[in-house]
């Protein structure tokens, strides 16, 4: 199943790096994924290109005005020749886990709404978006880098894009456990070595092994996953 996205954005070019490289440049390339980027000031109504005003209210910084965006949104919707699902990056959406991200990875289309300033109006919000999400407690400067997160979270689940589901089903989060500590070459360095189970050639004893560490870091570490 190909997967359709579509971002809107005012920086688009942030967007041309990701789609040439690594897991989504990849993804891209085969097919099993469609990226788009729109510019919202193109679907601006005002000659120059404007798509932000003072709130109301009073208040420092401007806001997003929703015409451009909805026309944005309308120009997706006539190109898709359906309704995507549509995603508002935002501080106060809910918080992206392993969960979400299995949910929408199901979606054949996605429409993704970068955010600038202080914000777009909650008239737009309201109107068209599906479900607002955020990737941490803190703020930054647009949506753009909160998208290249969400992206990458849900395309590398994608079947096809990784050479098996075995890269990511062992990962932290994916079954609400952190991930066990992994070792390469050599088997000593600087005076440590990896644990034996490692290279006792005794699968079942290595996963025992892994399922162990992989709760006891959990409980360590992040405990509230286990509750």
């Amino acid at each position: 199943m190909k997967i359709l996205i579509d971002v809107m954005t005012l920086f688009p070019k942030i967007f041309e790096s990701i789609m040439n490289e690594g897991i989504i440049g990849r993804a891209i390339k085969s097919r099993l994924i469609e990226l788009t980027c729109h510019q919202i000031r193109d679907f601006s109504c005002n000659k120059h290109r404007r798509i932000d005003d003072y709130p109301y209210g009073g208040g420092k910084g401007m806001i997003m005005m929703a015409e451009p965006i909805f026309q944005t949104f309308e120009n997706i919707k006539k190109i898709r020749k359906t309704t995507p699902y549509l995603i508002y990056l935002s501080p106060r959406g809910n918080l992206l886990n392993q969960n979400n991200i299995k949910m929408l990875s199901t979606k054949k289309n996605i429409s993704i709404l970068c955010g600038r300033y202080e914000g777009v109006d909650q008239r737009l919000i309201d109107e068209i978006v599906d479900e607002e999400i955020s990737i941490g407690d803190y703020v930054l400067s647009g949506g753009e880098i909160p998208a290249l997160v969400l992206l990458d979270s849900i395309l590398r689940i994608i079947p096809g894009v990784l050479p098996s589901s075995e890269c990511f089903e062992n990962e932290s989060h994916y079954n609400r456990l952190l991930e066990y500590p992994q070792y390469t070459r050599p088997k000593v360095w600087r005076n440590k070595k990896i644990p034996d189970v490692l290279i006792s050639g005794n699968h079942r004893k290595i996963e025992m092994w892994r399922k162990k560490k992989s709760y006891e870091c959990t409980k360590i570490m992040r405990s509230d996953l286990l509750t």
